[in-house]
């Protein structure tokens, strides 16, 4: 027999697994907006992950308050398949945040090495003199 606090559970779960999902597509979205250039995108995206991380994090403190209140009850009501597609979906979203975090530091330490670079350059180029003024020649060095 199922009562209305399993049900709400069932609810909840179902909830946070398709909130898991999401975060994973938005995961991916933000690194392909950084693989295009595409700030606008990223931005979104960044947007979109705050408000999953804050509904994942409302769902996973309410299934676990179900879990200490009646954790016999909660554990026989949770569907064995969901808790499967759960942790999978899980542990997808795990490594595609370690990718994502890489990502991340990668292009912060090439955008430090450009902004270095840059501020270091003055983009002062001296010309030469005299009757050869627009004539370049390139030289290699062995």
């Amino acid at each position: 027999m199922t009562t209305a606090g399993d049900q709400d559970r069932e609810s909840k779960a179902a909830e946070y697994l398709q909130a898991l999902r999401s975060m994973t597509g938005e995961l991916e979205r933000a690194m392909q907006a950084i693989a295009r250039n595409a700030l606008s995108d990223f931005e979104e995206s960044i947007d979109h992950q705050q408000v999953l991380s804050a509904r994942l994090a409302r769902l996973a403190d309410d299934l676990s308050v179900s879990l200490q209140t009646q954790p016999a009850i909660a554990r026989a009501s949770m569907d064995e398949d969901m808790t499967r597609q759960i942790r999978s979906a899980g542990d997808t979203l795990q490594q595609l945040n370690r990718r994502y975090a890489a990502l991340l530091q990668h292009s912060s330490r090439s955008v430090a090495l450009m902004t270095s670079f840059f501020s270091s350059f003055h983009g002062q180029f001296q010309e030469a003199s005299g009757p050869r003024l627009k004539h370049q020649t390139w030289s290699c060095q062995m």
